[in-house]
C-alpha cells in the first residue's frame, strides 16, 4: 500500500503533436460534447532545465474556428490569455464560452481543446511552467500551509476569468509575459516572484468556486501525484486506489470517468513522456532509456511508444535532434483548420 506521496525534482520533457484523423462530423460533436468516441492526445513541452517556464507568443499564434474535436493534455500547467476575439473552451465535455481579455488556466492532466467562433481566429499568448519546480527555488510547494489547494490547482483545475472581474490575476500574467519578453536583468527571480503571486491568487479562486468536476477530481489526486513521482516504480494498479482509499474497480472507473482514459494508460503515457526527455536530452540507449522509465522488455517499450508517438523510438529521437538549444516544435494544425 502507499503510504505517502514524496516530493523530488521532476524530469522535463519535449513537445510533440501527433494528428488524429476523423471526419468533421465526428470532430464537431466530440467538441460539443455529444456521444461519440473520444480522441486524446499528450502533448509535453521541454523546459531549460534551471528555469522550467516557457513562453508562446506572437501573431502566428491563433486558433481556428474549426472545432477540432481532439482533446489533449500535457505535461505541465498551461495559462493562457486571449488577446482578440472570442470562442469555447471544451475542458472534457464541459464547453465554456471565452472573449479578449480573459485569463485561461488548466492543469496538465485536464483534457481540454479549443476553438474560435465562426469567421474569427482568436490571438493567444501562453505560458507553460512545472509550477512545482519553478516555485522550489523559493520554498518546498510541500511545506506551504494550504498544500492541498495547490495539489488541487495542479491536478484537475481549470477556469476561464474575466480580466475586467480579475484584475490582479490579468495583471500577474502581463507582467511575466513582459519580463519574458525584454529579459531584462533578473528577469527569472522577477517571474518567480510574480508566480508566486499569480499561484496565490489562483488557489484564493480555487476556493471560492464550487466546481464539483474539480471536487471529484481531488478523489484521485493522490494516485496522479504518485504516477507522476513513481512512474519508473513497479507497483499495481490496486497500489493506486489504496491511496485514493477506494476498491480497485471502483478507482477504474472513477480514474477512467475522470481522466478520460485507464490508469495503467496514463502510467504508461507518463513513462513515455518522460523517455522523450531522455530520448533528447541524453545520450543514453534506447534500451537503458525504456529500463529507467519502467518497462520491463523493449518490445513492451517499442509497441507503447509506437501507440503514443506514432513513431519508433530511434525515430523519433532521430526527427526530433539532441540537446538543449533544439527550439521547440509547433502544432502542425495550429494555424489551418483541419481538412477531413
Amino acid at each position: 500500500m502507499i503510504s505517502r506521496i514524496k516530493q523530488k525534482p521532476k524530469q522535463i520533457f519535449s513537445w510533440y503533436n501527433r494528428d488524429s484523423i476523423e471526419t468533421n462530423k465526428s470532430k464537431e460533436a466530440s467538441a460539443m460534447g455529444r456521444h461519440s468516441k473520444t480522441v486524446i492526445e499528450y502533448r509535453s513541452y521541454e523546459f531549460p532545465p534551471h528555469f522550467p517556464l516557457r513562453v508562446i507568443a506572437g501573431e502566428e499564434w491563433r486558433i481556428s474556428d474549426v472545432p477540432s474535436g481532439v482533446l489533449h493534455f500535457h505535461n505541465c500547467l498551461e495559462i493562457g490569455i486571449c488577446e482578440s476575439d472570442s470562442g469555447k473552451m471544451n475542458f472534457s465535455g464541459k464547453v465554456v464560452p471565452f472573449k479578449a481579455g480573459d485569463i485561461t488556466l488548466v492543469a496538465g492532466d485536464v483534457p481540454h481543446t479549443t476553438w474560435s467562433d465562426p469567421g474569427c481566429a482568436s490571438k493567444w499568448s501562453y505560458i507553460f511552467t512545472d509550477a512545482e519546480e519553478l516555485l522550489r527555488p523559493f520554498f518546498d510547494p510541500a511545506a506551504l500551509p494550504n498544500s492541498r489547494l495547490l495539489t488541487q490547482v495542479l491536478h484537475g483545475w481549470s477556469g476561464i476569468f474575466s480580466s475586467a472581474d480579475h484584475p490582479a490575476l490579468a495583471n500577474y500574467v502581463k507582467m511575466i509575459l513582459q519580463e519574458m519578453q525584454t529579459r531584462s536583468l533578473n528577469y527569472e527571480i522577477s517571474v518567480r516572484g510574480l508566480f508566486v503571486a499569480l499561484i496565490t491568487e489562483v488557489m484564493r479562486l480555487s476556493t471560492e468556486q464550487n466546481d464539483s468536476a474539480s471536487a471529484n477530481r481531488m478523489v484521485i489526486a493522490p494516485a496522479l501525484t504518485y504516477i507522476d513521482e513513481f512512474y519508473m516504480e513497479n507497483f499495481s494498479i490496486r497500489d493506486l486506489a489504496d491511496a485514493c482509499s477506494m476498491s480497485e474497480s471502483h478507482f477504474r472507473r472513477v480514474f477512467r470517468e475522470l481522466v478520460g482514459m485507464g490508469p495503467l494508460d496514463y502510467l504508461n503515457r507518463t513513462r513515455i513522456a518522460k523517455a522523450c526527455s531522455l530520448l533528447r536530452m541524453t545520450d543514453d540507449s534506447i534500451l537503458t532509456i525504456s529500463e529507467k522509465v519502467g518497462f520491463g522488455s523493449m518490445s513492451s517499450f517499442n509497441r507503447h511508444f509506437y501507440e503514443v508517438m506514432g513513431t519508433a523510438p530511434s525515430d523519433w529521437r532521430r526527427a526530433t535532434g539532441t540537446g538543449i538549444g533544439t527550439s521547440i516544435l509547433k502544432y502542425s494544425g495550429w494555424l489551418r483548420p483541419p481538412t477531413p
